[in-house]
């Protein structure tokens, strides 16, 4: 008998401790499931990291005879995430807050590409607000992306949140469609306001990550208070 795992998100990575026990999951097309069988043995472990980063561990015991054949795994049997999500306190992560060398790392580098007058990459208006992704950086494992925010209204601009998510997306198999936020752990200038008849650059840190074939990162800004929302893919 199988014994099928349904997660939240698509199965990334799967692994067995024991030869006698094995894990299946589609490796080419992304899905949500996977297939647990196993033959007489000492117990094992089973490891599943989804699309997410999330982290599943289980220990795994054969039986002669199963009654439950499916399991629907919820987020919060999660017993973790492979890329932390450290909280950002004035701007600085808790890691960065403990390790001066690596945060005066981020932050002179920061200062060096605003230095910089990059041409704009990509470009995103609307209702008198501007976004622009200038620069993207590879540095000693991090990646640097500097940003502009003009504000060409004639009212002042709060910014609620500016994330950055990397979008899995085939044309093909309009199924396999996903979003996945990434982590920031340093913010250089990031502005809580941009005033009228302005503009603003900063730099965004994050770890060090790729784009698959069918990947693009999506920038998504939205107004504090306001109905003002851009999306910059």
């Amino acid at each position: 008998m199988n014994v099928s795992l349904f997660f939240s998100e698509a199965i990334r990575q799967g692994i067995t401790g024991s030869e006698h026990v094995v894990f299946t999951y589609n490796r080419e097309k992304k899905q949500y499931f996977g297939l647990l069988q196993a033959r007489p043995g000492s117990d094992s472990n089973l490891l599943v990291i989804t699309d997410d980063g999330q982290v599943y561990s289980y220990v795994i015991q054969y039986k002669d005879s199963i009654s439950k054949l499916n399991y629907f795994v919820s987020n919060s049997e999660s017993i973790g995430n492979e890329v932390p999500n450290l909280p950002i306190i004035n701007n600085v992560s808790m890691d960065d807050t403990l390790n001066n060398k690596q945060f005066g790392g981020y932050e002179k580098f920061s200062r060096h590409l605003l230095g910089i007058n990059f041409k704009s990459q990509k470009t995103k208006r609307k209702k008198g607000i501007v976004l622009k992704l200038k620069q993207i950086r590879h540095y000693k494992g991090a990646v640097y992306m500097v940003m502009e925010l003009k504000n060409k209204s004639h009212i002042n601009f709060e910014l609620d949140y500016l994330n950055i998510y990397k979008v899995s997306t085939n044309k093909k198999r309009k199924a396999s469609y996903q979003k996945n936020q990434l982590d920031v752990v340093y913010k250089h200038d990031y502005p809580k306001t941009v005033l009228k008849k302005t503009l603003r650059r900063f730099v965004y840190v994050l770890p060090k990550f790729s784009l698959g074939d069918y990947e693009k990162l999506q920038l998504e800004l939205m107004e504090l208070n306001g109905s003002r929302r851009i999306v910059l893919n």
